[in-house]
């Protein structure tokens, strides 16, 4: 076996003091500060972060490598059991406090919370629900995350199930949902020896799935509600001499809102862009070895870094894991026959770029759209706005109650309900006002076929085919925990269904958000339930003050 090295590792099949390849496997090198930084994506981070991007040793000669002005490098922690039950051997490195898994909103805020930024309530502040302004006087001075989130939210009620949620929303927006402006009753303090050393990994850019989204696309929610604490969307668009729609942004300002967030905020050095995490791992500690304290699990997170010159492996160890990966991971599919052909997708980006470069045209075959969901209809929307052809088919009634189209109000949301008056009044047998756009209510996909058709079962059992250029299939998304022992179903509330976010998600403790079944691991935004940007925030809020108070507890 090699020895750990602090920069690095001579194999037994290379010269001593040759450079590692950049492509070599997991099992063969170890990445130190100095070889790492130029692979960050923001600035380079503190050495209890870098230092700990290392790989299990591959055979060495045995020859040290020099790395000017670095402490020695930590002895490797054992490898580690997904069972969650095997012991961890004797290990001298000391594991960061927490891993934030996932760069949205959701792991912005937290990382905005663990940096020492602690929210206070005015002196001077009036909340407008009594209940809750008699609590908040009750403990002046102290801030937010050392009082007892249960007893602040009890009473509280609005359109999340989650107390926190509704407790933070309230604090950072009083009385919006009554149509009012009311300026937070937090004032925020920057205290830096409350900050917790953490690293929040993320795919993409600070921001997350947001980049993803095509930029022209207007927000579900209004524009104040996409905002993060102590940066008003209103205030950072101001600025950028941009204006909101109709109360509402494009995807794109929003994108760049949480990633000139985390930079404003000085969050950068938190942030590793381009992270994939593979796994997560945990064990529990021999409390003789390496001086552990208690029997608290240790979490071992692995991935790769995706880099213009190709993958770098890692592995990360931490006392907590906080999972905020959101849920636009993995689309959900029709799993039906001919479902992998080349003209079928399931991101609304490959109707953006087959128009772009012209493979849809208005002469085109039609583009087939399946759901009766928001993605579904922003993709009509785009194609109605290039003058696409559509068919557009879904199962449900158009007038059943459980289509999202009626729970909005049709004065913020005219688009979304041009749509729904799309599908109840174009049946592919009417004519149509609409010309270019065919709705089929009520028909179930059974399979495609190679040469571009779709073959569907009417409500009477009758078969119809249709020809089309390109299908897009946006029935919802799953959260993607394939790095997680069964991808996190045994973390769900009911295990032995799906792991969904609105129908089945992980289970938390809803003042805390850590798991019910696994000490250290953490859940938050979709993930938990929480599905908006506005009300992920109280998430962060509780996760925050659970890793606060166990610092606290820890012995010196």
């Amino acid at each position: 076996m090699g020895k750990w090295r602090p920069g690095g590792y001579c194999r037994g099949n290379m010269q001593c003091g040759q450079e590692v390849p950049a492509t070599l496997t997991s099992s063969e090198v170890f990445f130190t500060r100095t070889q790492l930084q130029p692979l960050l994506a923001d600035a380079p981070g503190p050495w209890a972060v870098v230092s700990r991007l290392y790989m299990t040793p591959g055979q060495g000669c045995g020859h040290q490598v020099q790395d000017e002005g670095l402490p020695p490098a930590p002895s490797p922690p054992p490898a580690m059991s997904s069972s969650g039950k095997d012991h961890l051997g004797a290990s001298s490195s000391e594991p960061l406090p927490v891993i934030i898994v996932g760069n949205g909103p959701s792991g912005i805020c937290l990382s905005y919370l663990l940096s020492g930024y602690t929210p206070y309530v005015k002196p001077d502040a009036i909340h407008p629900h009594p209940l809750l302004q008699r609590k908040l006087t009750e403990a002046p001075g102290v801030s937010i995350l050392d009082q007892d989130l249960d007893y602040l939210s009890e009473g509280l009620e609005g359109r999340s199930q989650s107390p926190v949620a509704l407790l933070f929303d309230a604090l950072l927006r009083p009385d919006t949902d009554f149509g009012g402006n009311m300026k937070s009753v937090l004032t925020w303090k920057h205290r830096k020896e409350h900050a917790i050393p953490h690293v929040v990994l993320g795919r993409n850019l600070p921001g997350g799935a947001w980049h993803s989204i095509e930029g022209s696309m207007v927000t579900l929610s209004q524009g104040q509600w996409m905002g993060l604490p102590d940066l008003e969307v209103k205030d950072w668009m101001q600025k950028k001499r941009r204006g909101l729609r109709n109360s509402r942004a494009t995807a794109g300002d929003i994108a760049h809102y949480y990633r000139d967030y985390v930079v404003k905020k000085g969050l950068g050095h938190n942030f590793v862009s381009g992270a994939v995490v593979t796994a997560v791992e945990w064990g529990t500690p021999n409390p003789n070895s390496c001086g552990a304290q208690d029997s608290s699990p240790l979490f071992q997170v692995s991935g790769f870094l995706s880099r213009d010159q190709g993958r770098q492996p890692f592995s990360l160890w931490a006392r907590n894991v906080v999972l905020a990966t959101g849920t636009f991971d993995s689309p959900a599919r029709l799993g039906i026959p001919g479902e992998a052909l080349p003209f079928i997708h399931h991101e609304l980006s490959a109707l953006e770029a087959a128009t772009r470069v012209g493979a849809l045209t208005p002469a085109s075959d039609p583009v087939l759209i399946i759901g009766a969901g928001l993605s579904a209809a922003d993709a009509v929307l785009y194609a109605r706005h290039y003058n696409i052809p559509v068919i557009h088919a879904f199962r449900r009634a158009v007038d059943d109650p459980g289509l999202v189209f009626n729970q909005l109000p049709k004065m913020l949301y005219p688009e979304y309900h041009k749509v729904h008056q799309m599908m109840r009044e174009q049946s592919i047998l009417s004519p149509s006002p609409y010309e270019g756009y065919r709705s089929l209510p009520g028909h179930r996909l059974l399979c495609f076929k190679e040469d571009c058709q779709a073959v569907f079962q009417d409500l009477k059992g009758v078969e119809k085919v249709f020809e089309v250029s390109l299908v897009l299939v946006l029935i919802g998304s799953h959260p993607d925990l394939s790095f997680l022992p069964g991808a996190g179903a045994d973390f769900a509330v009911d295990p032995d269904q799906p792991l969904s976010t609105k129908r089945n998600p992980i289970d938390v403790d809803p003042f805390t958000y850590q798991s019910t079944r696994q000490e250290g691991l953490y859940a938050m935004g979709p993930l938990a339930g929480d599905n908006f940007v506005r009300f992920v925030q109280g998430g962060a809020l509780a996760v925050a003050s659970s890793l606060l108070r166990k610092e606290t507890r820890k012995p010196p």
